[in-house]
């Protein structure tokens, strides 16, 4: 498992780690100006063409991190004309299939995506990834993330990729919406959230809005809710050191509770057949009242049709457990090398030079909240919306919490955890079944 053989800190996304996310503009000394030429030149008369495959998951035009994303990219292949960066733009879920099949045949793009913790283990196992360590050391890149973060993508000593973001799962909601269904404040409990959803449909406001044709979205929301049934953080980690099992009444409960929302219509309809993207789309343009999300989001929803009308809240307590200063905590998707890169060095300045400036850029199209590296600067000067300062104040008073399923347990097992939780949004289950098909997988999977 990846807490036996990741260089780890108790929790490296404290409440202290993410308040350094949400200070500022520019990383440390090196993310200004000169970073334009960062790493080696390889744009010098003579020198030979290289072509490096940058797998991705910003497709969308319309979000910041798309525009980031290529106003890097655009700049870079200008400074140095002989490298050609070809951009393989997926959603999530299409990038995980992609890069699974990938990995089979030993045919990993330059640069890919991956996620920390036990999603990335295996293709660490499988010598797929080069080690960073002497890239991280150039430039004073190392010294630009935020402590202990770089613990979750690193094993045996050495770093395998590095993270674009250091988020927590938040409920962002539409005020206008929120009014029209005479709902004057955000639900403080989850009886009170099942209520608001019931009054939402009543007006034919779609209440939340989720692409679960990615299944992580599903999982991700029910996790917020089995932190709170079980007290606090930690389930998933007293599973794996034996001292609960699935079975275990916070388990089964946090499924019970879930089914109630979904049965109170709570999603738009046929929700397992709309990715990511669309799912996201459905808040941003007005047409449901919530979205729980991470808050790498927050930049995307303020440059939508809402930006303005969009406030955030704390996942409320479930059957008065929990605390809501404890989130869902989600240290972000991250670039790896290929270990077997035809231009190993090359990818390596490349994206020495994508993630000096990835912060700047960022900070400069207002998507900076929950930034993974350290930035220097004043947000509300800089421009920043109540939104986004709201969510920063979030930040600040985090008491840390949990990672998600599939980052913590073994992909074999995730699976069927991602596979039933998505079963939920189509048929009525039994909290007990889902409990013994849990434990049964984990068990195989030991």
């Amino acid at each position: 498992m990846a807490s036996k053989t990741m260089k780890t800190t108790a929790i490296a996304l404290s409440a202290a780690a993410l308040l350094l996310g949400a200070t500022a503009c520019g990383t440390k000394e090196n993310n200004t100006a000169d970073n334009t030429n960062a790493g080696t030149n390889t744009g010098n008369a003579g020198a030979k063409e290289v072509t490096i495959t940058f797998q991705n998951i910003y497709p969308d035009p319309e979000t910041p991190s798309y525009k980031m994303l290529h106003a890097i990219v655009d700049q870079y292949q200008k400074d140095h004309p002989n490298v050609k960066i070809e951009l393989d733009s997926l959603n999530t879920d299409q990038q995980k299939l992609k890069l699974k099949t990938q990995a089979a045949s030993k045919e990993v793009p330059d640069i890919t995506i991956v996620n920390p913790s036990a999603q990335m283990k295996p293709f660490v196992d499988a010598g797929l990834f080069a080690p960073l360590n002497e890239m991280i050391d150039q430039n004073g890149l190392k010294d630009t993330f935020q402590k202990g973060l770089l613990d979750y993508y690193s094993f045996d000593g050495n770093v395998y990729a590095l993270p674009d973001g250091n988020n927590i799962e938040v409920v962002y909601y539409n005020k206008d919406l929120f009014a029209q269904a005479g709902i004057t404040a955000p639900p403080a409990t989850y009886e009170e959230f099942i209520e608001d959803v019931k009054a939402l449909r009543a007006k034919n406001i779609t209440p939340i809005a989720i692409g679960e044709k990615d299944s992580w979205t599903g999982s991700f929301l029910f996790m917020n809710v089995l932190l709170r049934t079980n007290g606090g953080p930690g389930f998933l980690q007293d599973v794996l050191d034996g001292k609960k099992q699935f079975t275990d009444p916070a388990f089964t409960e946090a499924v019970s509770k879930f089914q109630d929302l979904i049965q109170a219509k709570a999603f738009n309809e046929g929700a397992t057949s709309v990715d990511y993207n669309t799912g996201g789309n459905l808040f941003k343009t007005g047409k449901a009242a919530m979205m729980i999300m991470g808050t790498w989001e927050t930049g995307a929803i303020d440059a939508s049709s809402v930006g303005g009308k969009v406030g955030v809240f704390k996942f409320p307590t479930v059957g008065g457990k929990g605390d809501p200063d404890q989130f869902m905590l989600a240290p972000g998707s991250a670039f790896a090398i290929s270990a077997n890169s035809e231009h190993l060095q090359e990818t390596k300045d490349f994206l020495n030079y994508f993630m000096l400036n990835m912060p700047k850029k960022q900070f400069e199209l207002k998507n900076a909240v929950g930034s993974g590296q350290i930035i220097e600067g004043d947000f509300k000067a800089a421009g920043y919306s109540d939104l986004a300062i709201a969510v920063l104040d979030l930040f600040k008073g985090s008491k840390g919490g949990d990672l998600a399923f599939d980052n913590k347990m073994k992909p074999a097992i995730a699976q069927v955890h991602l596979s039933s939780i998505q079963n939920m949004f189509v048929q009525k289950v039994d909290p007990a079944n889902v409990a013994q098909e849990h434990q049964a997988a984990y068990d195989s999977n030991k």
